[in-house]
């Protein structure tokens, strides 16, 4: 499936802002900081991640849509896709 360089730029923007709030994390856990301010930036990380897998889904979704049968010729049929989408929902 190919996906708009745009749309990879931004998922690509997207994990690097991610695994800095991963490696914030760690170093929070290193200074004994505070549960509750650890527990904000993993969430913050965990939904950074989340964005991620949903834009991706949701390039798919236009590509399957747009060009149904290339889609389906690469492995990716619609519900194949769906299925994909249930996994992160």
């Amino acid at each position: 499936m190919q996906l708009p360089e745009e749309t990879v730029e931004d998922l690509r923007l997207r994990l690097r802002r991610a695994a800095g709030q991963v490696q914030a994390v760690e170093s929070m856990l290193a200074d004994g900081r505070e549960c509750r301010e650890i527990v904000t930036q993993l969430s913050a990380a965990t939904k950074a991640l989340d964005q991620v897998g949903f834009r991706l889904i949701a390039g798919g979704l236009v590509y399957c849509l747009e060009h149904p049968q290339e889609a389906e010729a690469s492995g990716y049929p619609i519900d194949e896709v769906q299925r994909l989408f249930t996994k992160l929902a």
